[in-house]
């Protein structure tokens, strides 16, 4: 049986169905609430659900588990409340991490290219105590991620007891079927196709930066099924442990984005850009591309969805369906 927290979440739930579809027993931890985040898990069979605060006694009497796939996290980027987001995101993975160490079972956990902040120091996935040392998060929730890899980096370091396997995933801009929950924190590509399906025009941030032009804030956006495919292959390969981008390794504009979202709704472009909300200032990444290297170092031989066959993919298989669910 594998532990996924967080398993009803965006990629927590995509990851769920990928191991059910192979056969695997499943246990979801979340918090469900009042809206429809039960969906993300209709189509799936799962073993056991288990509530946050219910997970140190399961964990107990639990049956050997092949892995714990801790997804859960206080993830927006515009979180205040930082005892809240300590406890969930630094001292429960902290639990998770002993546990795992203790039990003797493989650990992989989803950290965040939030941790880079505006990128001065670049996006190499270098985890060693001093380049982790130079980056500046610029948000709570990315300061949180950050936290917590270099204390799991200080801990190897150390000689401290550790998983048998272990990896964190700094995940870049990932987008697909499930984020439904999500409210502001959803991707741009399903508010874009929300946007053009109601008739408007599509709107992008303007750009406060003189040397960067309105629309060409860049990112690495990342198909979710191609984030799957890297834990399972993490999951198959025992001996790769570390801190790892996830990401295509290829930045590409807003404006890539939003032309790809009108193609695939077979729409004519129409592009209108506001200002940036005052909550954004400062908080706002306007370049991010993953370094791949060390992955690929790893072994790991799989190939990255473009954007534009990614995006094609989410609204004619999703979006643009009755049933939107993975």
């Amino acid at each position: 049986m594998h532990l996924v927290t967080g398993g009803a979440g965006f990629i927590g739930s995509n990851l769920v169905a990928a191991l059910a579809a192979r056969g695997e027993e499943v246990a979801v931890c979340d918090r469900f609430g009042s809206d429809d985040k039960w969906r993300n898990l209709a189509k799936h069979q799962v073993a056991s659900f288990i509530a946050p605060e219910q997970l140190p006694a399961w964990l107990e009497t639990a049956p050997k588990l092949k892995s714990v796939l801790h997804m859960g996290a206080i993830s927006s980027t515009t979180e205040r409340d930082a005892d809240l987001t300590i406890a969930t995101n630094i001292t429960l993975s902290l639990a998770l991490w002993s546990w795992c160490a203790k039990a003797g079972v493989p650990f992989i956990y989803a950290s965040s290219a939030a941790t880079y902040g505006a990128g001065d120091q670049g996006f190499e996935d270098d985890a060693a105590p001093e380049s982790l040392a130079k980056l500046r998060p610029l948000n709570l929730y990315g300061w949180s991620k950050h936290a917590f890899d270099r204390r799991v980096v200080d801990l190897v370091r150390r000689g401290r007891p550790r998983p048998p396997q272990w990896a964190g995933l700094k995940f870049f801009n990932v987008y697909g079927p499930n984020e439904y929950h999500k409210g502001h924190m959803i991707s741009v590509v399903k508010r874009k196709a929300e946007e053009i399906a109601a008739g408007g025009p599509a709107t992008l941030f303007r750009s406060d930066r003189p040397d960067i032009a309105d629309g060409a804030q860049a990112r690495d956006f990342v198909w979710v099924g191609d984030c799957v495919s890297v834990m399972l292959w993490l999951l198959e390969t025992p001996g790769v442990s570390g801190l790892f981008n996830l990401g295509t390794g290829k930045a590409r504009t807003y404006l890539d984005l939003a032309h790809a979202v009108f193609a695939a709704m077979g729409r004519a472009p129409d592009i209108r850009f506001i200002d940036m909300p005052a909550s954004l200032k400062g908080q706002y990444q306007y370049f991010t591309e993953a370094r791949m290297d060390r992955l690929r170092a790893a072994g790991y031989p799989g190939q990255f969805t473009t954007l534009e066959q990614g995006v094609e993919a989410y609204v004619k298989r999703h979006l643009a369906s009755d049933d939107p669910y993975a």
